[in-house]
């Protein structure tokens, strides 16, 4: 059985840095802007590493991602439901120093490609199994590497999947706050089933489902949701409010907010677990109001979990709410399952 451990809440941070964003033109004529270069700076005014972002061709979709860091271990930072890359803002350049840090866009969130589900008929096209095949063959392309994969919540489920599916690619995955997915089908009382799939396609093939989201992507329903799950809230800024607000009203945002809200298949983490061959460390924050961590620690008892790490007074989202708690966590992780030298992938051909 796993340990468990709870790192003690630092008191201040010795570099306090601040974010600024040179924004250029469109990527293409589907993108709205985007940070090209972020530059990081200290309190100082001295400048630290840069934080690129670019767009990968993905089966003839577009996928955005950033990267930083030239050296050392390959670490690919892998959000939660209806976030993107922007989220992990203060860990790319901190991981950066002594690792190459990539941070993706899964398909159908931020500022990659949202393909219409309906253009796939019956066939479930967002789906982990969909996320899993995208993030092994990003690394294969555009890493090159195997890679240590560092998810927050629905992207643990993801991290899993690819970990599965292609084992020689994942050196170890690191999830923190972890989703439950208790909305799954199989977590629901046999009498409510019928139910709960016939609100699910009311919500996916009526105006019911486009009105929902219209009341949940404005500034100020965005920011009362990360409020309730965010322990400390004056860490809900207002860059953090545009930042998952801003993807969410580009075109097809909605359909695919909707087909996963109703998305109650696939796999659970339960289920994943004791499928993977690489080491596994759970961090979760203790006062997450949405995965309880009541819950979590039964996922401690599976072999492939090597540690439990209690984050005292953090919520859903510890990488953003908490940098100085998690970025020494991933530090510590990956030194101990990186080899001398990491074994090079050979790049396949992108599909088109």
């Amino acid at each position: 059985m796993a340990s468990t451990s709870t790192l003690m809440p630092f008191t201040k941070l010795n570099n306090r840095f601040v974010v600024f964003s040179r924004f250029n033109g469109p990527i293409d004529d589907k993108s709205p802007l985007l940070n090209d270069d972020v530059f990081i700076s200290s309190s100082n005014g001295s400048s630290k590493l840069k934080v690129h972002s670019s767009m990968w061709k993905w089966r003839g979709y577009s996928i955005r991602y950033q990267y930083s860091g030239t050296s050392g271990p390959a670490l690919v930072l892998i959000h939660g439901f209806g976030a993107n890359s922007d989220h992990w803002r203060k860990n790319i350049s901190v991981l950066a120093k002594s690792h190459r840090v990539y941070s993706i866009d899964l398909i159908g969130y931020g500022y990659s490609e949202k393909p219409n589900p309906r253009q796939f008929g019956d066939t479930s096209f967002y789906t982990f199994e969909t996320w899993g095949t995208q993030l092994n063959e990003f690394c294969k392309e555009v890493v090159k590497s195997e890679a240590f994969f560092i998810c927050n919540s629905i992207g643990g489920v993801v991290g899993l999947q690819a970990a599965i599916m292609e084992p020689s690619i994942c050196k170890g995955i690191m999830l923190l706050n972890i989703s439950l997915r208790m909305l799954h089908i199989k977590k629901q009382p046999w009498f409510a089933r019928p139910f709960i799939r016939s609100f699910q396609n009311l919500l996916r093939n009526t105006a019911i489902g486009q009105y929902f989201f219209k009341t949940v992507a404005t500034p100020e329903a965005v920011r009362n949701i990360l409020s309730q799950c965010y322990h400390d809230t004056s860490q809900v800024t207002d860059e953090l409010v545009q930042s998952i607000l801003l993807p969410g009203l580009e075109p097809g945002a909605a359909d695919v907010f909707l087909e996963f809200i109703c998305y109650s298949g696939g796999p659970l983490p339960e289920e994943l677990l004791p499928q993977v061959k690489c080491p596994v460390l759970i961090g979760w924050g203790d006062k997450d109001p949405w995965e309880p961590i009541e819950l979590g620690r039964a996922y401690q008892s599976f072999d492939s979990v090597e540690d439990f790490v209690v984050l005292p007074n953090v919520g859903h989202c510890p990488q953003d709410e908490a940098p100085n708690l998690v970025n020494p966590l991933v530090e510590s992780f990956v030194a101990r399952h990186a080899t001398s030298s990491t074994a090079n992938l050979v790049p396949k051909t992108a599909s088109s």
